[in-house]
């Protein structure tokens, strides 16, 4: 067989001689020749994903995978199903992104039907984090390593998926499991970000293409399949979770938890930052277990609103705010919590019908300003409705406001509550904790939630971080943690979460001011329903408990 040299040869001496039959003819043996070539020189990564990210990715000096990445990827191909989790900062979706590059160059190499298909928890996880991630490190490759073109931006590496000659890597919303099952090729990848509140229909339709594709055995036989899910942990529920704990029938999963020394050794996550956290979520909260330590854990035990039902409510205003913001019912509120000392911020949290729209912080400012500022927030016809903590300081600014004629609502969080529980069986030691209470009421799941709220990790941190326990009597009162045991747990004030919830005290503070609704057991709700669309639930979790 002629060597791809000896035919580039007679290529130019066919052009020299005006041969155009024949010059096409070993034009495509030259083509093939180059195949075969490039696909020898890639073939060898077919199951080596860490060799390939070593030797394909043009790594800037310093970079390069981490120890706990080349483990991960070198155990994809042996265990076929492998499920991470970690802190934050891993390069998690690098390391997505990664996996599906080198299993698209290297199955279309060896001209196998291939396919991918991406999935997660929302669909923002995929449209705008991890299919960036793959262009990004799609540019990085070596191409005279991979021995073929870069990819083309108008044909191939396209604005949602990657296509190419023999197969796709495609990104399938995690609520449309029937798009999974449908899957058929050769070899079949899976990648499940940000998997833990995926559903578990999702793992379901993964598992039962998977019948079809090869997951043991050795490697090249065809068809095969490959699962990758990767993830922070959230509460200890779903499948994500099961997988973990290894759960009966799932023991075939290849589970491992990047821990935080290990990030820290990486130099991916430093002890500085990961002290800060401590200090600023508390080392007992979900938030840190999750996000710091990488571990499963829930809130739901002691605090009053779980951390799972918060993020939910964040993936909502996600979903509202890619779809261009668009015009919410309800009234207008904006919750003020007013700084009481130096350290303290304060935060105005501006409300429309079921969202907060905007957090707006302000350092070391006077009561004078405070109030300008709530008095132009209110409006020239006041449409908009100010509830302001009356306690210490704010009390001020509550009063100087009515001097102006603003229709102030008084937050006093020590004062007595009249409402009840949604059931009608508990009521509040204080009106600090029916507001509280009805926030978390709001916010669960069992009763399809609209509330949206902006990502900001202090706000997350102030809303799941107050502790409750109930009193005896008739009838029994539920007790949120006062705020200044929080303080001193904290190390700061929960100025963010105070804001937000007056924000959404506001209605059963103006109904129970004429006839207290709450006395017979009614709910206060977010306002007018928004759109549907814009409120879909994403969190798990029940209804509220009583102990």
């Amino acid at each position: 067989m002629p060597t791809t040299e000896d035919l580039e040869r007679q290529v130019f001496e066919l052009v020299r001689a005006g041969d155009i039959a024949t010059l096409r003819a070993v034009r495509d043996q030259v083509q093939r020749a180059r195949a075969r070539k490039r696909s020898r020189r890639v073939l060898r990564y077919m199951y080596d994903p860490a060799g390939w990210a070593r030797d394909v990715i043009a790594w800037n000096p310093g970079e390069g995978l981490t120890v706990y990445q080349a483990s991960v990827l070198d155990a994809l191909p042996r265990k076929r199903r492998v499920a991470v989790r970690g802190p934050h900062g891993l390069g998690k979706t690098a390391q997505a992104a990664l996996v599906v590059l080198w299993f698209a160059t290297t199955r279309e190499a060896a001209g196998i039907d291939w396919k991918v298909i991406m999935t997660a928890s929302a669909w923002r996880h995929l449209s705008v984090y991890l299919v960036p991630e793959i262009r990004k490190w799609a540019k990085r490759i070596r191409w005279d390593v991979l021995g073929r073109e870069p990819f083309s931006e108008r044909s191939e590496l396209l604005a949602l998926n990657l296509k190419l000659e023999h197969g796709a890597a495609t990104p399938v919303a995690s609520h449309k499991p029937e798009l999974i099952e449908g899957a058929h090729a050769d070899s079949l990848l899976y990648l499940v970000d940000e998997a833990k509140i995926v559903p578990d229909g999702t793992w379901d339709a993964i598992e039962g293409a998977f019948s079809g594709g090869r997951t043991d055995g050795p490697p090249g036989e065809l068809p095969e399949a490959f699962a990758f899910a990767i993830s922070t942990p959230g509460p200890p529920a779903g499948r994500f979770y099961d997988i973990h704990r290894r759960a009966p029938g799932l023991e075939d999963w290849h589970v491992r938890h990047v821990t935080l020394e290990e990030a820290i050794t990486a130099g991916r996550i430093s002890r500085e930052w990961a002290e800060q956290r401590a200090r600023q979520w508390g080392r007992d909260s979900a938030m840190y277990a999750n996000r710091v330590l990488g571990e499963f854990h829930a809130s739901d035990e002691d605090s009053v609103i779980p951390l799972a039902w918060v993020e939910a409510a964040v993936e909502r205003w996600h979903a509202w705010d890619q779809a261009g913001r668009p015009v919410l019912e309800g009234r207008r509120f904006t919750g003020v919590d007013v700084a009481r000392a130096g350290g303290d911020s304060t935060v105005l949290a501006h409300r429309w019908g079921p969202a907060v729209v905007e957090l707006e912080t302000h350092d070391r400012e006077d009561t004078m300003r405070t109030t300008a500022r709530v008095q132009a927030a209110t409006g020239e016809a006041g449409e908009t409705v100010p509830v302001v903590d009356s306690m210490g300081v704010g009390g001020g600014v509550v009063d100087r406001l009515r001097e102006l004629n603003v229709p102030v609502l008084a937050y006093t969080g020590a004062a007595k509550a009249t409402g009840r529980t949604r059931d009608g069986e508990w009521g509040f030691i204080n009106v600090r904790s029916q507001a509280y209470w009805r926030m978390r009421e709001l916010l669960d799941p069992a009763y399809d939630p609209e509330v949206m709220l902006p990502p900001d990790d202090d706000l997350l941190a102030d809303l799941t971080a107050p502790m409750w326990d109930t009193t005896t009597g008739v009838p029994p009162k539920i007790r949120v943690e006062p705020k200044e045991d929080l303080v001193k747990r904290m190390g700061r004030s929960p100025d963010k979460g105070d804001a937000v919830v007056m924000a959404f005290a506001a209605e059963w503070m103006k109904a129970s001011a004429v006839h207290s609704p709450a006395r017979r057991g009614q709910a206060a709700g977010p306002g007018a329903r928004a759109a549907s669309r814009y409120a879909r639930p994403l969190g798990g979790g029940g209804a509220a408990r009583s102990r």
